[in-house]
Formats: structure tokens, C-alpha cells, sequence
């Protein structure tokens, strides 16, 4: 199997590495297109992939075809492709280009839109998918392994990919700014910059980590956590003061509906 990306920014070059990790394909499968060449360059020196400046060149050499452009971009990198997008399957992750948007811009191919989010890049993204009603059950297959090379992955109904937009694709965003207010709460009671960074990251990804393996409602590893009077119990009771958890769920509404206005909802 032949995969072409059209793009070469981190999402594609994260992608492409997780495929050749998780022995996905080879780099001789492996095509991608862009129209910054130190990009490509620096693509080509870390997989040893095949780098090619046009989209169309890209394209016609295989069947699968994964769009990996900022959206306002995605209708040229398309149109570019010409007719060598009929038959074929169409991957994408841009943000906000539906279904329907992606059909009218590559009319004859089979589409799936994807949502992955930067963690890809260390192998942990969280990625949701939705298939067009053209893609067959095999598309959606090597979709999964395509994804399942960068992380998780969840199939979903189309309709949701806004709320995970605000949810996951958004939400790294969200956990670095918790970590760095955690590590200026740390500094703002005497502990050394680079150890309260070092507390706080680690203290997140193990919180995350044991939610995972426990599969317990977060209230009740909450609970665990927090003795009657104390210390947890204390600052819990600032954070809800403040409206923390009303911001976090406001976050990721206030992206999902952004995430619909891109789609020209």
C-alpha cells in the first residue's frame, strides 16, 4: 500500500513516524508533498520518506491520500491533486472540514475525517474518526491502523467531531496551562522553577495514568485523594470557588463551537 500526505507540518511528520514505528508500511510507501522545501528537507532527514513539491505527483502515485494542510489550505492542496483523486481514499484531519466539505472538494474519492491532537507526536494522541457513507469497512480499517500507530482511537458519529475538537483535539492546550499554573503555584511557595515543572508534569501524567488503569469515575479517585478537613479538601474548595471546573467545561464548548464555525455551520 502507497500513502501520500499532502502537507509536511508536525502532524504529518508525527503520523508518518508512528506508522513507521508501528511497522505500518515502509519508508519506501511513504510519499508526502509540500510546498516548503527546508519542511520537507527536515521530513526526509528523520523518516527517509519520498518528498515531492507537488501535491499531484504525490497523489498519483497511491491509493491512499491523507490530508495533513491547515484548512484554510485544504481546497488548493485538492484541487491541486486534480483527477487523481477519484477512487481513492481520502484521509483528513483538518480541523472543521466535514464530510460533506471534503466530498464537494474531492468528488470520486472515498472520504474519513479524522481528529488526532498534538500528543501524536510522542505516540499518545487521542484520535476520533468518522467515515463518509462512500468508505467501505476496509477504509475504516486502515484508518484505525494508521491512527492506532499514534495513539488511541474512537470511531464516532460525524456529528460529535465538534465536541471532540473541544474536547481532545483542543485539549492539550488545556493540560499545559494547568501545568504551568501548577508549576507557578509551586514557585509561588518557595520551590525552585525547574522542580515544580518536573512535580507538576509528573503529577498530571500519573493522575492520568491511574484514572486509565483504574477505569474509576473521576470523582472517585477524587475522593481518594481528599481527606475530611485537609489539605485537597482545602484547595478543592478554592478551585470550585473560583469556577474552575465551569471554565474547563466552557473550554472545550467555546472550541466546539469555533470547531462548527470553520465548518460554516
Amino acid at each position: 500500500m502507497k500513502y501520500a500526505f499532502l502537507g509536511a507540518g508536525r502532524m504529518a511528520s508525527a503520523i508518518i513516524q508512528g506508522m513507521l514505528r508501528a511497522n505500518v508500511c515502509e519508508p519506501s510507501d511513504i510519499v508526502a508533498a509540500c510546498p516548503e522545501p527546508d519542511l520537507l528537507q527536515s521530513l526526509r532527514d528523520a523518516t527517509s520518506i519520498k518528498i515531492v513539491s507537488e501535491n499531484a505527483e504525490a497523489a498519483a502515485e497511491s491509493p491512499v491520500l491523507i490530508l495533513c494542510v491547515k484548512p484554510q489550505d485544504a481546497a488548493k492542496a485538492l484541487k491541486q491533486t486534480g483527477a487523481h483523486l477519484k477512487n481513492k481514499l481520502l484521509i483528513s484531519i483538518a480541523a472543521g472540514l466535514s464530510l460533506e466539505t471534503l466530498q464537494n472538494l474531492a468528488p470520486g474519492a472515498r472520504v474519513v475525517r479524522a481528529m488526532p491532537n498534538t500528543a501524536a507526536i510522542v505516540g499518545r494522541s487521542a484520535t476520533a474518526y468518522a467515515a463518509g457513507s462512500d468508505a467501505t469497512p476496509q477504509d475504516s480499517e486502515l484508518a484505525e491502523s494508521i491512527f492506532s500507530s499514534i495513539g488511541e482511537v474512537y470511531p464516532v458519529e460525524e456529528k460529535l467531531l465538534d465536541a471532540v475538537t473541544g474536547l481532545s483535539g483542543s485539549g492539550p492546550a488545556y493540560v499545559f496551562l494547568m501545568i504551568e499554573a501548577l508549576a507557578d503555584g509551586g514557585v509561588s511557595c518557595g520551590l525552585p522553577r525547574k522542580l515544580s515543572q518536573d512535580l507538576a508534569i509528573q503529577t498530571v501524567l500519573g493522575a492520568a495514568e491511574l484514572a486509565k488503569a483504574t477505569s474509576e469515575h473521576p470523582a472517585v479517585l477524587r475522593e481518594m485523594v481528599t481527606s475530611p478537613g485537609g489539605t485537597t479538601a482545602a484547595a478543592l474548595t478554592e478551585l470550585e470557588n473560583r469556577g474552575v471546573r465551569a471554565a474547563f467545561i466552557e473550554a472545550v464548548r467555546a472550541a466546539e463551537r469555533r470547531s462548527g464555525e470553520l465548518a460554516g455551520k
